[in-house]
């Protein structure tokens, strides 16, 4: 059974993700590591769990949640995976940090782009694919079926939805999106955001004032 360690980094308080298992492999989602001391607590937790890091995945690639692809791949030798809709938004971040005053290096592209749908999987566990932008072009989220817990990026929050104002953003098309693919899953669903504490479908469902 899928573990999970979330590590809040840089100045967007963005959720770093360490999926791991029994098989001693682990995922590394979403690196926003942005200083050294944010660095050091994921290679930390990495090394005092004897996890080999097998993947990089990210939800999507606004600049918060990619940070730490650069490091990851100089770290572990990993490099990214993601949809290809996001490539725009990736060349777009050493615009973005410069315009915010971020320092940035580059990440890696992808030798693989992941698709809409499917899934991937790492030790004993298997992720599925489900695919819903709106807050960003083609935002992926990872669902593992057997551990209960979605990894959101930057959909669904705990009372609230990702923003849709940036480039490649759809209000509508988020809400749809949620409705369609996310509040389908098991109400006792786990879900981890990109920001903010975790929550559950059915908390969601019943109390997200967006849509009620």
């Amino acid at each position: 059974m899928a573990k999970i360690e979330c590590f809040a980094n840089n100045p967007y308080q963005e959720n770093t993700v360490v999926l791991y298992n029994d098989s001693g492999e682990c995922v590394i989602i979403d690196p926003g590591m942005y200083t050294g001391a944010e660095q050091n607590a994921v290679v930390n937790f990495i090394k005092e769990n004897n996890l080999i890091p097998v993947l990089l995945l990210n939800t999507h690639c606004h600049i918060d949640h990619v940070l730490g692809n650069k490091f990851v791949f100089e770290q572990y030798g990993l490099k990214p995976k993601f949809h290809q809709g996001e490539l725009p938004v990736l060349n777009f971040a050493p615009v973005h940090a410069a315009q915010i005053g971020f320092r940035y290096e580059n990440s890696p592209l992808p030798d693989e782009y992941l698709p809409e749908t499917g899934t991937i999987s790492f030790g004993n566990t298997t992720l599925e694919l489900i695919f819903a932008p709106g807050h960003s072009p083609a935002h992926l989220c990872f669902y593992d079926k057997e551990a209960n817990i979605l990894v959101g990026g930057d959909v669904l929050f705990k009372g609230s939805i990702g923003r849709s104002d940036l480039p490649g953003g759809n209000h509508a098309q988020l809400l749809k999106n949620i409705r369609e693919k996310l509040f389908v899953l098991p109400d006792d669903c786990t879900v981890y955001p990109g920001h903010g504490p975790e929550t559950t479908i059915g908390y969601e469902k019943q109390y997200n004032p967006f849509f009620n």
